[in-house]
């Protein structure tokens, strides 16, 4: 096993570490941990709410889910050399959840789960059909999950860190908040809001401290996003066998990592859509000198994927255009074509005997692929879902004999506002 340069004791709070990571972007962060070019080492990872989110058949927490205080990462990790304008190669050698004899119930040691997010607070993909907070909590089994709160449904995992990347330049923070406070301007009333301001209460900054400390926590990004940096890409396909090339922004790069997905379909569509874990990443890195220049990469991390996704032979897809429900038609609008095929696949499986929230989950944490199938015949943008169907203890294919039905369970459990 590569030796763990960044132990987490699962008792503790994020806060309490013998490393304390960080849960906002700044180049100012100090680097907990310094590693070589060609260095192999493990890295511990908390799950994204740092354990407030229980293993247990109510959605209260979900609700009142701390959102300020995500996500807490592990890092930074300065790698000796790098410069801005290099490249910065990483690795995935492995990846998975915190082992089971670890002590603390935390996500992770063998279980995780899936939320849909309050409008109120967070919201989502289909925010406006599914506007009130639930949860379901999947068991992990030799690699395959399955959840008391959606029967009938069993898969692989797809184990992958939902958020890795570098740090920001001062220049290049400053653009992320110039223009994302822009686009609040333009409707700053909104629920949810269109972006997320720094916000310095529950800042997590490292070793910062005084003055220092209260300046980065005005000045410094939210990890919700993906940016010019990587950060928070949710790409379900970052799995073990993964190499992805980071832009370098600062000296020593500054490479952080959390928020890892036992497994996740395209577009983790209920926002905390994939099944959240805590867990381990075992890397490597290594540098190409000045390869921002030489490969045109001006910002965005390029990514070669892993080799270990399930393997499915059969399925289901359904397909939605840029019309809304209400029959507005919208140009080449291919969020909204998504939606409306996540809607498709929704009703479908609701003929099965599953509640919409149940489906909805399913295609949150189970790996479907989304597909952009036509973006240049006007006015419609054409989206896919592709649903596996092996998944399903059930025949899920349509028949003249029709649905059959499965036994919902308990079902989803939900808190609301209203």
């Amino acid at each position: 096993m590569p030796k763990n340069v960044f132990p987490l004791d699962s008792s503790k709070k994020f806060t309490d570490q013998q490393y304390v990571g960080h849960n906002r972007w700044h180049p100012d962060i100090p680097a907990n941990v310094t590693v070589k070019p060609g260095d192999v080492f493990r890295v511990d990872c908390r799950e994204w709410f740092d354990g407030a989110i229980k293993d247990d058949d109510s959605a209260e927490d979900i609700l009142n889910a701390p959102l300020k205080g995500v996500h807490v990462l592990s890092g930074p990790f300065r790698v000796e050399g790098a410069k801005p304008g290099d490249l910065l190669v990483v690795d995935i050698l492995d990846v998975g959840p915190i082992p089971q004899e670890d002590s603390g119930p935390l996500a992770g040691q063998g279980w995780g789960y899936t939320g849909i997010f309050a409008k109120e607070n967070g919201g989502g993909f289909l925010t406006d059909q599914f506007p009130d907070a639930y949860k379901v909590v999947w068991d992990f089994t030799g690699g395959v999950a399955t959840s008391r709160h959606v029967p009938g449904v069993s898969f692989v995992g797809i184990v992958h860190p939902g958020l890795m990347g570098t740090a920001p330049s001062h220049d290049l923070l400053s653009t992320w908040n110039t223009r994302e406070a822009a686009l609040i301007a333009t409707d700053p009333d909104r629920v949810p809001p269109l972006a997320l301001p720094p916000m310095p209460d529950d800042a997590i900054l490292g070793t910062l401290t005084g003055d220092d400390y209260e300046r980065v926590r005005q000045e410094a990004a939210r990890t919700a996003p993906p940016r010019e940096n990587g950060g928070n890409q949710d790409i379900k396909n970052f799995t073990k066998g993964t190499r992805v090339f980071y832009p370098v922004f600062v000296d020593g790069a500054n490479l952080s990592m959390g928020d890892l997905h036992f497994s996740q379909g395209d577009g983790e569509i209920t926002f905390c859509g994939a099944i959240e874990m805590g867990g381990f990443m075992d890397l490597r890195v290594d540098l190409i000198k000045g390869g921002m220049d030489t490969y045109g990469v001006k910002e965005n991390a390029i990514f070669m994927p892993g080799t270990t996704d399930p393997q499915f032979s059969q399925w289901l897809a359904f397909s939605g255009t840029s019309v809304t429900l209400d029959g507005e038609q919208r140009y080449l609008d291919s969020h909204l074509s998504y939606q409306r095929a996540c809607l498709h696949a929704i009703d479908y499986l609701t003929t099965f005997g599953y509640s919409p929230e149940q489906a909805y989950m399913i295609l949150g944490a189970a790996p479907i692929e989304g597909r952009l199938s036509g973006v240049v015949d006007i006015p419609n943008s054409c989206s896919t879902v592709y649903l596996p169907t092996a998944i399903f203890d059930i025949d899920i294919r349509p028949s003249a004999s029709g649905p059959a039905k499965i036994d919902p369970g308990m079902g989803v459990p939900r808190a609301s506002f209203h």
